[in-house]
């Protein structure tokens, strides 16, 4: 048997994170098979559809290495087929017309409530001959015939065995009265006409479980191998929503986290696979199963997250961090992105990688590399050009002006110089200043390093421009 697995968003917002982390589970899960992962965009509700939020659903599946299999199915577009099978369950006595007013529904409840009984439709219509019965005018809904006495059960990869009475399951409807079919009976159709062999998904579809079994027994297809996935909570156990922090994967990406880091971190945040916490790609395929899916709530925690970005950011490869922080580099106001930008970065990039917990972080941090004195300073890096610090900006000047070999150990060395001189010997006390002039920021890799990256002419500018600023 071939593996087949699907993730089915709904383009009515944005791709929460928890989406994310089932697209995963089940792209894994295929992938550890050499199966198939397929995409569907369960599109039926066309009053809050939305192509951007297909295109977010698409865009977030691609920046996370989520490639699925042959081309994404609109639910939408297969309504027809739907409806095909809602008749062809008639034609079998497996469902029927329902010719209930909404007056008539809502007396039912009002009954059930009152006798404190759960509210469910009475199925009044359900051995009713509707070409005797059915009142003109009025257009009928679908509804199944689902067991009335005995057990269902779910044989659930995760939860482990799940019974319930069939006397909790009642006569749903599977098609409206303007023909559309409803999302129970939509989910089952194309799970089954895809192919689907395993529904991987959150626990919150563990009750549509039991109602999407009746339609498959009805119709006599094989049921497809269920695990349902604990939600993510918050750090405070609750149900993971905006106040705990962001929720959507693109809100992941613009605050400068990585894919392998998210993938990584979500990955972990529900599986396991003995202590390891640092989990490649490669490694995680080799290693995925359903086994090992807890059965609690995982909660989200950010320190731990930010610990692995930081930890692949490390790792990544000095290229391709360039690439990754690029569009970050160009929302920095007063970067010019040229050549000589990137060659400044790379070369400074060991260093920037290594403080770094977000691409973001090393964008700011570098953006300096692409200014052209004079630029603005933030508020703490202006208050550091003052009356103050004059003289030790004008022997900076004075004393780079002089230097033979502008190099990095070179540089250094003139500010310890200076630092006897102008500052007891602390040699803070002629970087920060420094520092302040070259980036217009108070945090920056080695002051030292970046002077040499930046060479004579251009830090010259931009002490002459800060000394401008002190006398201004």
């Amino acid at each position: 048997m071939t593996v087949v697995t699907r993730f089915p968003p709904s383009p009515t917002g944005f791709m929460h994170i928890g989406n994310a982390r089932t697209a995963l589970y089940n792209w894994l899960y295929a992938r550890h098979h050499n199966g198939k992962f397929l995409l569907r965009i369960e599109d039926t509700d066309r009053q809050r559809h939305s192509d951007a939020a297909v295109q977010a659903i698409l865009d977030g599946l691609h920046w996370l290495g989520l490639e699925w299999d042959g081309d994404a199915v609109s639910q939408f577009a297969r309504r027809d087929r739907h409806a095909e099978v809602a008749e062809d369950m008639i034609a079998k006595g497996q469902a029927y017309y329902c010719y209930c007013s909404e007056e008539e529904l809502d007396e039912m409840r009002e009954e059930a409530k009152a006798e404190g009984r759960p509210v469910y439709y009475d199925r009044r219509w359900r051995d009713r001959n509707p070409a005797e019965d059915a009142p003109h005018g009025r257009n009928p809904v679908v509804r199944i015939k689902a067991p009335l006495e005995g057990e269902t059960v779910i044989h659930d990869r995760v939860l482990g065995t799940i019974t319930i009475n069939n006397e909790q399951i009642d006569d749903f409807i599977i098609l409206r009265s303007d023909g559309t079919p409803t999302y129970m009976l939509s989910v089952v159709v194309d799970d089954h006409d895809m192919g689907i062999t395993h529904v991987i998904r959150g626990d919150d579809h563990m009750n549509n479980a039991f109602r999407q079994k009746v339609i498959y027994d009805a119709m006599g297809w094989d049921v497809p191998v269920h695990a349902h996935l604990p939600l993510i909570h918050g750090p405070d156990g609750k149900k993971f929503s905006k106040r705990h922090g962001a929720e959507s994967v693109d809100e992941y990406r613009e605050m400068g986290y990585m894919a392998d880091a998210m993938i990584n971190y979500l990955l972990r945040l529900g599986w396991s696979h003995g202590n390891e916490e640092i989990i490649s790609r490669e490694q995680a395929i080799e290693w995925f199963n359903l086994d090992h899916v807890g059965q609690s709530p995982a909660r989200f925690d950010f320190a731990k997250l930010d610990s692995l970005n930081a930890h692949y950011i490390k790792e990544a490869d000095n290229d391709d961090l360039y690439a990754q922080i690029l569009p970050f580099l160009k929302e920095q106001e007063g970067v010019k992105v040229t050549d000589t930008t990137k060659e400044h970065i790379l070369q400074s990039m060991d260093e920037l990688k290594g403080r770094a917990k977000s691409l973001v972080q090393i964008a700011e941090e570098a953006a300096f590399y692409g200014k052209k004195a004079p630029f603005d300073y933030d508020e703490k890096a202006q208050s550091l050009i003052n009356a103050d610090t004059k003289p030790i900006l004008s022997a900076l000047k004075t004393g780079l002006e002089s230097l033979e070999s502008f190099d990095t150990d070179a540089v250094q060395g003139l500010c310890k110089d200076i630092a006897k001189e102008h500052a007891n010997g602390q040699l803070g006390k002629v970087g920060m200043p420094f520092r302040a002039a070259l980036t217009g920021r108070t945090a920056s890799p080695s002051i030292f390093h970046a002077a040499a990256i930046l060479g004579k002419d251009e830090v010259l500018a931009r002490l002459k421009v800060a000394l401008k600023r002190v006398n201004a």
